[in-house]
């Protein structure tokens, strides 16, 4: 079955000054936009934290970033400008880009934080997350931090813990407590990992975040407990409680087709498939992408038209859903109730006329609802490449036989 969550991905400097409102110990940075500043930005952090070297990181919404050539270490001046001319405006390819790679459009000059070098168990892995199956708020942690946690849950998935978190009560003081001593901590070190997890976890809380996940959670050589990386994601159904955050959205690193449908206040979701979906009601698109797998399809898109489903409503939705190449066939499932089913019709008839040659793929139409026999013999009668269906097994059929 599919699930489908919508939300905001942030840079690691974003995430990072959220981090750091909450009381959260974080590696101290600068974000830098134009080459031509790096030295400003440079005597910035210097004059701040005293560091010697810098960490020069690649913000881009993509992990891995360090493999690719996105992370480096200057050890002065001359390294710093060299390092800097190097990351920003490069394409950075990583393993969770395509191979096009992203555009480096700034970096976070970071301070040194390993000014002792690394101690045993000094890295650490930690995040919050909700559990779906549970519907309670998880802290997953690790000793084996810095590196995949994905090849860790392979390899070693005896070294991955989880603490469950009711979110009525939140975080109590055991809970933290367990999370330190299980990663191995003893003296100030402990306290202070008590200290971090129970204001990462209330940070998750109240920013109404999806995911906080702190990769690689230091130990520095004098026991402070600081989150040296930071992969954020919002919750873009509650963004209306935080309009301070919505500066951080970078259109530049978002599907371009979902940012036009945003644009145009239509709920579309870009995935890998080959059946283009346009429906109306969250549930129904979740019964219809079911029906294209059971089918022996993919879908290619979550799409919501909601209850005004017009011509021109119509029209957009489609020009959305032409725009991925892979499409191959489009099923349009419609309830009518608070729209009549016959004026959907029209509007998919007159959407088509407008399009002219533009529709190349078939399209499947089933409306169920009010006046939907009308709405049938008006797509029966279109003459255009448009097939009705009664049935969801009716539809499930003719996407196996357009496909």
């Amino acid at each position: 079955m599919f699930i489908i969550f919508v939300f905001m991905n942030l840079h690691e400097y974003q995430a990072k000054e959220i981090l750091e409102q909450h009381g959260v110990a974080i590696q101290r940075g600068r974000v830098l936009f134009d080459k031509k500043n790096t030295s400003k930005v440079a005597d910035s952090l210097v004059l701040e934290t005293g560091t010697e070297w810098f960490v020069v990181k690649a913000q881009i919404h993509a992990g891995g970033r360090g493999k690719g050539g996105g992370v480096k270490i200057a050890k002065n001046r001359k390294e710093l400008d060299k390092v800097v001319s190097e990351i920003l405006g490069m394409r950075l390819v990583t393993p969770q880009t395509s191979k096009e790679g992203k555009l480096v459009n700034q970096v976070l000059l970071s301070e040194d934080v390993y000014y002792s070098g690394k101690s045993e168990k000094s890295e650490f892995y930690v995040s919050v997350l909700l559990n779906r199956k549970t519907g309670k708020n998880m802290i997953m942690y690790s000793s084996e931090g810095g590196v995949d946690i994905e090849s860790v849950a392979e390899k070693t998935p005896e070294l991955i813990f989880y603490e469950e978190i009711d979110p009525l009560i939140g975080i109590v003081p055991f809970q933290a407590r367990k999370v330190a001593f299980n990663l191995g901590l003893t003296g100030n070190a402990y306290k202070e990992m008590v200290k971090f997890i129970t204001l990462l976890y209330k940070c998750y809380v109240s920013s109404d975040a999806s995911l906080f996940e702190i990769n690689p959670v230091l130990k520095t050589s004098d026991d402070k407990i600081i989150a040296v990386d930071a992969k954020v994601s919002l919750d873009e159904n509650s963004l209306f409680r935080h309009k301070e955050y919505e500066s951080c959205r970078d259109l530049r690193e978002e599907n371009p087709i979902e940012t036009e449908a945003r644009a145009v206040g239509l709920n579309y979701v870009d995935l890998d498939g080959n059946v283009g979906c346009m429906v109306n009601g969250a549930g129904l698109a979740m019964a219809t992408m079911d029906l294209i797998k059971q089918s022996g399809g993919e879908p290619a898109n979550f799409l919501d038209v909601g209850g005004t489903a017009d011509a021109k409503r119509v029209e957009t939705a489609f020009r959305l859903i032409l725009k991925d190449k892979n499409v191959k066939v489009i099923l349009v499932n419609i309830f009518g109730g608070i729209v009549r089913c016959d004026r959907v019709a029209q509007g998919i008839v007159d959407a088509y006329n407008n399009m002219g040659n533009i529709i190349k793929v078939p399209i499947i139409v089933r409306l169920q609802g009010t006046n939907s026999e009308i709405a049938k013999d008006i797509i029966d009668n279109c003459g255009f490449k448009v097939y009705s269906a009664v049935e969801f097994q009716e539809a499930s059929n003719k996407i196996q036989d357009l496909i």
